[in-house]
């Protein structure tokens, strides 16, 4: 594709210190698919031949955390470091979501501090839910997001596969079912609890067009009349949603854009490819489905594949100036 614009905020990396680690603790594999092979060189690759002129990069499911804070705490640090070298190697072609050891909230602060003012990273990438089963809005968390607002910071939200489904038996990948839903408790939770009303500085990215979010947001707006709705989220859950950005990763299809332009205008969708793990056939997919949606003209798809990004990234809009 020719005359690259898009910019990839759903973008993840494998590094070998990453994987090394995961092997160490006996994990091969994400919400169900092996781990694949990733490398920045083949990256670049699949972007050029996409039209993905910068990916903003992040760690996906499983994450880093298994139990052990001082561990998620090392892998943070190394896999956070991967990312600024990517950014330092290819300035024009790289941002990254800096990944936080929660559910320790402690080392979380001062990891954010580093990758945001030493590293210089674009923002964060949180889990819908933590290894200790707690999700996003939990008010164990509250000085986490306390910061996030001071710094009108992006927090791009991935989906893992929760505690609470391990034992469910059902025989399906986590990613086609867990991850949806995952995503969905955390965007409603974030609103029941208040966290959205008392904190509206932080700019909150949902994966895969918010999972389920659009197809319920009606439904959820009807508690609206509860009243602990009326105190903790009082301009209704619509008006959060709405306030929310979401990425195409998985979803650039007429199916789920229906239900999401129904919700959201182009101002508060982004592009998302998911790679590596979604292959390449996918990332070309994802690019043509935007292109063929019959709901979006020309400057609205521009706005998405590129103009939010570098409305919410400053960092990669000033480098993409550079250019």
């Amino acid at each position: 594709m020719s005359d690259p614009q898009r910019i990839d905020v759903h973008h993840h990396i494998l590094p070998p210190e990453y994987l090394s680690a995961l092997q160490g603790a006996g994990i091969s594999s994400g919400a169900g698919v092996p781990f694949p092979a990733w490398s920045a060189t083949e990256a670049l690759a699949v972007m050029d031949r996409n039209g993905i002129r910068a990916a903003v990069t992040s760690i996906s499911a499983p994450g880093i955390h298994f139990g052990d804070d001082a561990f998620a705490r090392e892998l943070a640090r190394r896999c956070n470091e991967v990312s600024a070298r990517l950014v330092s190697d290819h300035p024009t072609r790289f941002g990254g979501f800096a990944v936080l050891p929660l559910p320790d909230v402690k080392t979380a602060l001062l990891e954010l501090e580093h990758a945001l003012d030493t590293l210089l990273l674009d923002g964060v990438v949180l889990f819908a839910s933590q290894s200790d089963g707690r999700y996003l809005g939990d008010p164990e968390f509250d000085e986490l997001v306390a910061e996030l607002d001071r710094r009108g910071a992006v927090a791009f939200v991935h989906p893992t596969v929760p505690r609470s489904s391990e034992g469910i038996r059902l025989d399906v990948p986590g990613f086609a079912s867990e991850f949806t839903f995952d995503t969905s408790r955390a965007i409603l939770n974030l609103v029941w609890s208040g966290t959205a009303e008392r904190y509206p500085n932080v700019r909150w990215i949902f994966s895969h067009a918010g999972g389920t979010a659009p197809f319920l947001a009606w439904r959820w707006s009807l508690l609206d009349a509860h009243p602990r709705m009326r105190e903790r989220a009082p301009q209704g859950v619509m008006h959060y949603l709405r306030r929310f950005y979401y990425d195409t990763a998985l979803s650039a299809n007429p199916h789920a854009l229906h239900s999401l332009t129904q919700l959201v205008g182009p101002s508060r969708i982004l592009f998302g490819s998911d790679h590596p793990f979604a292959p390449e056939g996918i990332t070309r997919a994802s690019a043509l489905g935007l292109a063929a949606y019959d709901g979006f003209d020309d400057a609205a798809r521009a706005t998405i594949e590129h103009g939010n990004a570098l409305s919410l990234l400053p960092g990669l809009r000033a480098r993409w100036e550079r250019e």
